[in-house]
């Protein structure tokens, strides 16, 4: 059986301009989703990124998104992130355990 998420992480610019397409303000979005404006502010700009799901379905719900829809989350390849900032010149990192 697996395990929902324990957060997922959203993308700003989506949150943005799903919240634009409405003619929302950043207090209408946050109290229709029931959370602060600061914190729709701080999604929107990227200083917050982590939502817990309860949070995560009112903020879905306040933007009209189905469930099944994944626009507001940030990509995969992005969320673990740091490591696409690392050096690659096409050659696979040996593994720590490789001894060569």
């Amino acid at each position: 059986m697996e395990r929902p998420q324990p957060t997922f992480q959203v993308e700003g610019a989506a949150i943005r301009t799903l919240r634009m397409k409405l003619g929302l303000t950043q207090a209408q979005l946050a109290e229709l989703a029931q959370i602060s404006r600061p914190y729709v502010t701080q999604l929107e700009n990227g200083d917050r990124s982590d939502m817990r799901p309860p949070t995560y379905k009112r903020l879905r719900t306040a933007l009209q998104i189905q469930e099944d829809d994944r626009s507001l989350l940030t990509p995969p390849e992005e969320q673990h992130g740091k490591e696409s900032h690392a050096r690659h010149d096409g050659e696979p990192r040996p593994h720590p355990q490789d001894p060569g």
